[in-house]
């Protein structure tokens, strides 16, 4: 059972120290270099767009993995060119950030010469944030799909056995000058499953409909929830749209797929995630300046509308976790105090030195 516990003091964090500490960890762990470049960079943009749940404090789980040999955090990832724009990616059971970077690098390359470019990796692990490799397109000026299938953790509707993971859709299109780009991430659950993770060890609550208990029971309690499953959102549709996760990333892939996904925190075997990456030119049909001027037209239509009461104001897409990138740009990214003392402890294993803070 989960004990009350008070608020934990929090603590600011510089990201360009919080990088560094990172790369150390995983270096310190077997990492490569280069790997350890990408996976801390993926991890970072998460924290400084406010989605904690898939930053840093990830660290001690994936270290875990790499100690008990569930992840091989060596392993480099092998491309194998099926069309001119397909290529299929097999992980090794290396990180998850590491394959899907090389896959959609190569997505992109492909849609530079073809229009489009698609990726399929299988054997591969987490990534993390969709939104990063949504990201990593819009930096080459691409639009993109992004899909992976992840641990079970949601019921299909009608069940009540865990079956399907809480696997996100991402995609993304750029916008022009007078307008921030299309950034979608979400879960097909109520709320992600790392946020349950993230109540846990701060020691808070989490609303009573994101998930329910062992017994079948709604619960307030994130060690009772994560006992139990989460919850779907919008009914039916929230299952359906986990189960297309699992087609396109798991079944198409030859990745796990049906509920065999192994959980990123279960250290005792390989995970054998399957993703789905897709790049497009958004100048396939209309020139690229058309195209933002568009997408800039979509934008003020989107966050010009006529508020419902008692909104003040009307985000696209992406657009809060890009504000809050630019706040914790300046003001550091918050953690709290346990958070600070578990990655601290993953510094002592490979002795580095410990993670600076501002306050």
């Amino acid at each position: 059972m989960a004990t009350e516990t008070q608020p934990q003091q929090m603590h600011l964090i510089n990201h360009k120290d919080l990088e560094s500490f990172v790369q150390q960890i995983l270096i310190g762990n077997g990492t490569p270099e280069e790997s350890a470049v990408i996976v801390s960079k993926c991890l970072v943009s998460a924290d400084l767009r406010g989605v904690d749940t898939h930053g840093s404090n990830r660290i001690p789980s994936y270290m875990e993995r790499i100690r008990q040999a569930a992840l091989n955090a060596a392993a480099t990832p092998t491309l194998c060119q099926i069309t001119p724009v397909v290529v299929q990616i097999d992980g090794h059971n290396g990180f998850g950030f590491v394959a899907a970077h090389k896959g959609m690098e190569r997505a992109i390359e492909m849609a530079k010469d073809f229009g489009m470019g698609m990726v399929s990796i299988k054997h591969s692990n987490h990534f993390g944030m969709s939104a990063w490799l949504v990201k990593q397109a819009l930096d080459a000026g691409m639009m993109s799909l992004v899909f992976t299938n992840s641990s079970p953790a949601l019921p299909v509707w009608g069940g009540k056995e865990k079956l399907m993971g809480v696997s996100p859709i991402a995609c993304g299109a750029p916008s022009g000058n007078e307008a921030r780009p299309f950034i979608l991430d979400m879960a097909p659950s109520i709320a992600a499953r790392g946020k349950i993770y993230k109540a846990l060890r701060r020691g808070e609550k989490i609303p009573n409909d994101w998930a329910l208990d062992k017994d079948g029971n709604r619960t307030d309690d994130p060690a009772k929830a994560l006992e139990g499953v989460m919850l779907p959102m919008g009914g039916p549709k929230g299952s359906a749209l986990s189960i297309m996760m699992d087609v396109f990333s798991g079944v198409f892939s030859g990745a796990a797929f049906a509920g065999h996904v192994t959980n990123p925190y279960d250290p005792s075997k390989p995970a054998d995630v399957g993703h789905f990456l897709v790049a497009i030119r958004p100048d396939l049909f209309m020139t690229m300046e058309e195209f933002k001027e568009r997408m800039d037209y979509l934008y003020k239509r989107v966050t010009e509308s006529e508020k419902m009461a008692g909104v003040e104001q009307i985000y696209f897409p992406g657009e809060i976790e890009m504000i809050t990138e630019e706040k914790r740009l300046m003001e550091g990214i918050p953690f709290a105090a346990a958070e600070v003392a578990s990655l601290n402890k993953e510094a002592d294993l490979v002795k580095v030195d410990h993670l600076k803070v501002q306050g």
